[in-house]
């Protein structure tokens, strides 16, 4: 009977420990599936808004964080560079009323053809900056994808003395009064786009500043015809020193040093399509067919819309004051002209005569006699009596205006 009963009892035994099996591996299995689908799941949903957010989400940042960063670059090494032109960071710490809104236009056109960061600030009346601030926007500029270029009015930004890569600078200057002369009117009567600018940027400037006669603006001292509102070009080179916003050696001669030092070129308005032709040749991955975009009809449509409206030229002792107050603008506009047609020398352009070497541009124009009046035959008559008495004084006028050019 026991060895009869035995049996059933280890049959017994046997079943439940099989059913106890089984189970227990239909609930593994049933808990491993469910957790397969919800990883499935989740790993889905994070794919979806990588691709709607250009990203992973952040949980899954966090996940990878938490886990370890991925053993790919191990196993694979780092991903190819991209090959960046050099120079790949250019600063155009544009000089106002020299050209600048011209070449904007045609970096404009040149960022979208070569393919480059193109930034342009639309801040005009902030050139000179705090610690904090030169800090922040020399960071801002560094973080820019390269290769870049930005632009904007500001004066000279010294990267390396925070530390922080510099990039290569370029800009353009042109005659220090015709430089005052455009922006003196600009200010007052805007350009040709006929957008009535100059009530935008000067809305609070009376009746009585706007049409001021410039003579009397000159010749009486008035702030924006005297120093240092006339100390105006020097600075953007000099750099962010308070000392740089005095009229002195010592803001010239640092000027100096930083074009030398700083700046791959500064050209001269009076001679741009060759400044456009060495910067093609300088730099060919921002610049290449600069010259020809310029020369074509479609962008002179454009380019004639920024010459600035109600432009005229002082008297003569205007200007002779005018030349006196600006002699360090003028010294360091000489030293530009001779720096840039060394560079046109070394690639074999040839300079046009420019005459004295402290001759502005629009002593030519003054020097020019006005077209006679149509006279009758009597007052032809009279007229040849009296010619040789006003070719003296024609001669005399052309001496005269010589003679303020000579330097104080």
């Amino acid at each position: 009977i026991i060895g009869c009963g035995s049996h059933p009892i280890g049959g017994d035994r046997n079943n439940k420990k099989g059913g106890w099996l089984s189970s227990l591996w239909l609930r593994f299995s049933l808990r491993d599936y469910i957790f397969c689908m919800a990883t499935l799941f989740l790993f889905s949903i994070g794919s979806l808004f990588y691709q709607l957010n250009g990203g992973a989400p952040k949980v899954l940042l966090e996940i990878r964080q938490y886990l370890g960063e991925s053993t790919f670059k191990d196993d694979h090494g780092p991903p190819a560079l991209k090959v960046l032109p050099f120079p790949s960071q250019v600063i155009y710490n544009r000089v106002g009323k020299c050209g600048s809104r011209t070449v904007v236009l045609l970096l404009r056109i040149l960022a979208e053809k070569h393919q480059f960061t193109l930034v342009s600030s639309d801040i005009h009346n902030k050139t000179r900056l705090t610690k904090h601030e030169q800090v922040d926007l020399m960071r801002n500029i560094s973080s820019i994808p390269q290769p870049f270029l930005y632009t904007r009015h500001v004066h000279f930004l010294n990267f390396t003395r925070f530390r922080i890569e510099q990039p290569v600078y370029i800009n353009i200057i042109r005659d220090p009064i015709n430089r005052f002369l455009s922006n003196y009117f600009f200010r007052r009567f805007g350009d040709w786009r006929g957008e009535q600018n100059h009530l935008i940027r000067t809305p609070q400037m009376k009746d009585e500043e706007r049409y001021l006669d410039i003579n009397v603006c000159i010749l009486e001292n008035y702030p924006e015809c005297s120093n240092p509102r006339l100390f105006y070009i020097v600075p953007y080179f000099c750099g962010q020193h308070p000392q740089c916003r005095e009229p002195g050696v010592w803001a010239l001669d640092r000027a100096k040093q930083n074009v030398v030092e700083n700046f791959l070129l500064v050209g001269i308005l009076e001679e741009l399509e060759d400044v456009l032709f060495l910067l093609e040749r300088l730099l060919p991955h921002y610049f290449s067919d600069v010259v020809a975009i310029y020369k074509s009809p479609e962008f002179w449509k454009l380019g004639n819309l920024t010459g600035t409206v109600r432009k005229h030229t002082p008297t003569l002792e205007a200007l002779h004051v005018l030349y006196r107050r600006m002699k360090y603008e003028y010294d360091f506009y000489d030293f530009v002209r001779d720096q840039f047609h060394l560079a046109k020398r070394k690639i074999g352009l040839r300079s046009a005569q420019m005459g004295s070497a402290h001759e502005p541009g629009l002593l030519r124009e003054l020097a020019l006699t006005t077209q006679k009046p149509l006279l009758d035959e009597e007052e032809e008559e009279e007229e040849e009596d009296e010619g040789e008495d006003k070719d003296e004084q024609e001669w005399q006028a052309v001496e005269d205006a010589n003679n303020w050019l000579v330097q104080p």
